[in-house]
């Protein structure tokens, strides 16, 4: 029987943040929008991840593990973003609303160990 290990990919932003989505019908989903500065070769960058399932904390840093099995690694005092990013995140918050759904960044001191992030929940 042969095995097939997939391996999780794992990222850690310089800055990031929690950005809600609320669809027509009233189910949302919790996302990690993270970004990274560039340097003299390359510009900066920014990731949306699959959709937070669950989220650990340990010396500082945020663990929120993704839908796609994919970890963001994200420290207490980098959430933000940078000019790049929050200039994508307008836009994608644009976008979103154009299609009859809603973003919203979550405020930074949120507690994120005790958010429901069961896929397709019912906002209240």
């Amino acid at each position: 029987m042969n095995l097939i290990m997939k391996t999780k990919s794992e990222y850690y932003p310089d800055k990031w943040v929690v950005v809600k989505i609320t669809k027509e019908d009233a189910s949302c989903v919790y996302k990690v929008f993270a970004c990274w500065y560039g340097g003299y070769l390359n510009g900066d960058s920014w990731k949306l991840n699959s959709g937070i399932t669950s989220v650990t904390f340990n010396q500082n840093v945020y663990a929120f593990n993704g839908l796609s099995g994919s970890v963001y690694y994200c420290g207490i005092n980098s959430y933000g973003t940078n000019t790049y990013g929050q200039g994508v995140l307008n836009n994608l918050i644009d976008e979103i609303g154009k299609i009859g759904a809603q973003m919203v960044i979550m405020p930074e001191h949120t507690n994120w160990l005790q958010l429901c992030y069961q896929q397709g929940a019912t906002v209240k």
